[in-house]
């Protein structure tokens, strides 16, 4: 696992209430999330049964 560039925020009592990392390192997790939860995504509908071109119109047509 890659290390991640923390800097821990205090309150008044020395207690770590939040943590600030660079935006680059935001923007990489955010990706990787987006990535996993489509993947997860994906996992569950390759169950549900595909629509045939005729169907798909029709059901397309009826939204």
């Amino acid at each position: 696992m890659k290390y991640i560039k923390k800097k821990f925020i205090k309150d008044k009592n020395n207690k770590n209430i939040a943590v600030e990392i660079s935006i680059e390192e935001f923007n990489k997790i955010e990706h990787l999330l987006e990535d996993y939860a489509l993947g997860e995504l994906i996992k569950e509908t390759d169950s549900v049964e595909n629509l045939g071109l005729k169907d798909a119109k029709i059901y397309y047509t009826n939204l």
